[in-house]
């Protein structure tokens, strides 16, 4: 049947052009993914300090041209100026304080890295200036293999953005550097332009003025030279007219006037909406059809900012502008001041999980910066994290196992590509980057917060954003506060290990073999046990090794024994690739009872976490409109697991929207027929929306009928299915989806 469906997937593809993306009911597509050029980590002789730019966009020929004045300040006796500059973007001279051509070259290892030679040596400590005019396409598909990547820049006839990682404007020490500035965009007049920094009041219309015509009439008189009176008004038939929206240009203008790590900037036609929310101003920006969004939005956000101020400290600003950016790669991104969510990850409901990421970021990533791209896990990892304390805060142990699941599956994507702390490797916000950096990351800090308990947990980071607030902060500047907050137990006192289940005291032990292994190693481990159960006059002893893949592993995991009672929870430690362990338990354990890491609080593969993470890979995939890579990522699950109603019903969206009708029923078919997981249990009642709309497209109104009547009696509403229920059985569906 596999093999069927992907014949038809092939000749659906050959005459038939892709569509828009595909839309996900009732969950989301999977992890967030990302992008931008990729990263040396190598630390450069000068540094910036101030910038002016002025960027217009042309969004009909998606282009930038731009001048920027920089400040450098030198950290060592050089002459050599290392910056970074995207790498589609051409310099057309680089000019000294004095308008003299400097020579320059683009690096022959790395095409973003721009060399520019000064003619002469400048000490450690002196300043000076160079002047950049350079230009370009903003498809912000950065590298060989456009298909692969994310868009960080972007303009087009519908808005687009700059983003920071898309290195627009030329950079020194990303992500570490601070600067001040101002930052001057033009744009259409249909735009506006939200960004970090302040702004310094209206746009300015810097549209030429057409020459008015000659004219016979009172004003002059070309042939005679006659002309109107000094100050005379002009004469409506001869004055140029206003230009229109479309035709207007209008310059922003951003003062940063302490150093941050700004140049962010969304072009939209976007509408403020100014919000108070307990005490807080947020400036929220929509499109005009979603203003009436703003509040709530502004309301998720402060509560999401109350609870992170009392966990980690105060922000020294808090308040924010929320806008919402156009739909590319990215579902959501963090600047400083700033929080853009994507088109279509804004709802009316606010998706509180991607806003307390980001809002994480105004700790980590905004006051606390990483020192260099292979430190991003104290940053980027801590942010994806703390959505989970987050959503454990509102939606207790449930909400935070299911947030921690996500993590799992989100690093299993990619989890042997490279070791946390060899992030420089990755494409910033890639997909990569993603499953290690940001979801590994996550869990890393997860487990941490195992070993050392929730209030060591708790003081560490409100110790960690106290130290490095303002500053730069390293891996290592992180373990060796770990280890200061490690637990010291005392005679009286009980140690709580993992999970918080009790266990001897013991010495106290070191950290470095947690981070080593974690950090700089690959690799995720994957349990299972033998053992044999004897009776003994106290109760019973459980006698067993522990098994699992990796050669360098040493962790004290927690069992969970299943007895005739109340189930008894134990802490083994597995060491290498086979441990030997003995656990005495009161109650009788049962056959096949014996559960490890039984609250998930160690990052582990199983056959189920590892399908389902095959399946984010295609759905990251579909989401990009690579439907015939993501039908061989559904494929692959579906040879391990048959009867994965999830697999089988992200198979019939991607054929759906590559107007495969035949092999997308199939799958929508099997889909409904094989939900035995509740967590996908949604997939029956879109199974059957879906067959609906295939059946009316054919022009089977019947059929069409009988489907969307089976998808309302499973009474599942998920991803509001009852609705769309309701309107397709009033209207037929089309290709056009009306």
């Amino acid at each position: 049947m596999l093999k069927l469906r992907f014949l038809l997937l092939l000749v659906g593809m050959a005459g038939l052009a892709t569509t828009g993306l595909a839309q996900s009911p009732g969950q989301p597509q999977g992890p967030g993914r990302g992008v931008a050029p990729v990263q040396t980590g190598s630390t450069t002789a000068f540094h910036a300090s101030n910038y002016e730019i002025h960027a217009s966009l042309d969004a009909v020929g998606q282009v930038m041209n731009a001048q920027a004045k920089v400040d450098f300040t030198a950290s060592e006796t050089s002459r050599l100026v290392e910056v970074e500059l995207n790498q589609n973007l051409r310099v057309n001279a680089v000019r000294d304080a004095a308008g003299r051509p400097v020579s320059y070259d683009r690096d022959d290892n790395d095409a973003q890295k721009l060399d520019i030679n000064l003619t002469d040596t400048v000490p450690a400590g002196g300043k000076i200036s160079l002047q950049f005019d350079y230009g370009g396409p903003l498809s912000g598909r950065i590298g060989s293999s456009a298909q692969q990547e994310v868009r960080l820049g972007h303009i087009g006839k519908d808005g687009g953005y700059l983003l920071l990682p898309a290195r627009w404007f030329p950079l020194t020490d990303f992500p570490s550097n601070r600067y001040t500035g101002v930052f001057q965009i033009e744009v259409p007049g249909t735009m506006t332009v939200v960004g970090t920094g302040t702004s310094t009041g209206p746009p300015t219309s810097v549209t030429p003025r057409p020459t008015a015509p000659p004219s016979s009439g009172a004003v002059g008189n070309a042939r005679s030279g006659a002309s109107a009176p000094a100050g005379a008004p002009m004469s409506p038939l001869s004055a140029p007219p206003p230009p229109s929206l479309e035709n207007e240009r209008m310059l922003y203008t951003f003062r940063v006037d302490k150093p941050q790590a700004a140049g962010t900037f969304v072009v939209a036609p976007l509408q403020l909406s100014p919000v108070h929310a307990a005490g807080l101003n947020f400036s929220v920006y929509t499109p005009p059809a979603a203003a009436g969004t703003a509040q709530s939005y502004a309301d998720s956000v402060e509560h999401i900012l109350d609870y992170y101020n009392g966990e980690f400290g105060a922000l020294p600003e808090p308040a924010l502008k929320i806008a919402q950016i156009p739909d590319g790669t990215v579902d959501g991104f963090a600047a400083p001041g700033l929080l853009l969510v994507s088109a279509r990850q804004w709802s009316a409901k606010p998706n509180e999980r991607l806003l307390a990421e980001l809002t994480a970021q105004q700790w980590w990533g905004t006051q606390v910066l990483a020192a260099t791209p292979s430190d991003v896990w104290v940053t980027d990892g801590l942010a994806r994290y703390s959505e989970g304390l987050y959503v454990e805060e509102t939606s207790g142990k449930e909400g935070l196992n299911k947030a921690l699941e996500d993590f799992a599956v989100g690093a299993l994507m990619f989890d042997d590509a490279a070791p946390i702390a060899e992030a420089k490797k990755f494409q910033s916000e890639s997909e990569e980057y993603r499953a290690v950096v940001v979801n590994k990351g996550a869990m890393v800090f997860h487990m941490l917060r195992a070993i050392i308990g929730d209030a060591n947990f708790s003081a560490l980071l409100k110790d960690f954003y106290t130290r490095f607030s303002g500053k730069a902060a390293r891996i290592q500047d992180f373990e060796q506060l770990a280890e200061a907050h490690l637990a010291k137990p005392a005679a009286a006192t009980e140690y709580k290990g993992l999970g918080n289940a009790p266990v001897a005291a013991a010495e106290p032990v070191s950290l470095r073999p947690f981070f080593t292994q974690w950090l700089r190693s690959t690799g995720v481990p994957e349990f299972n046990l033998e053992y044999v159960t004897y009776r003994t006059k106290k109760g019973f002893r459980i006698v067993g090794k522990a098994k699992q893949n990796l050669e360098f592993f040493k962790m004290d995991v927690e069992i969970e024994v299943e007895t005739e009672g109340n189930p008894e929870f134990k802490t083994i430690t597995i060491s290498g690739k086979e441990s030997a362990f003995t656990v005495e338990t009161f109650g009788r354990p049962k056959p096949n009872g014996i559960v490890i890491d039984p609250h998930d609080y160690i990052l582990k593969s199983s056959p189920r976490l590892r399908v389902r993470g095959i399946i984010a890979r295609g759905e990251t995939l579909a989401e990009q409109g690579r439907y015939y890579d993501a039908v061989q990522q559904y494929q692959r699950a579906l040879d391990l697991d048959r009867t994965n109603a999830l697999a089988d019903f992200r198979m019939g969206e991607a054929f759906f929207y590559e107007r495969n009708y035949a092999a997308a029923a199939e799958s929508f078919r099997e889909a409904s027929e094989a939900v035995t997981d509740l967590t996908t249990k949604w997939t029956e009642v879109w199974s059957y929306i879906y067959l609906g709309r295939i059946f009316d497209i054919q022009g089977d109104r019947t059929r069409a009928v009988n489907a969307y009547g089976k998808a309302r009696q499973t009474g599942d509403d998920t991803g509001g299915a009852q609705a769309e229920i309701e309107k397709s059985l009033k209207k037929a569906y089309t290709e056009t989806g009306a």
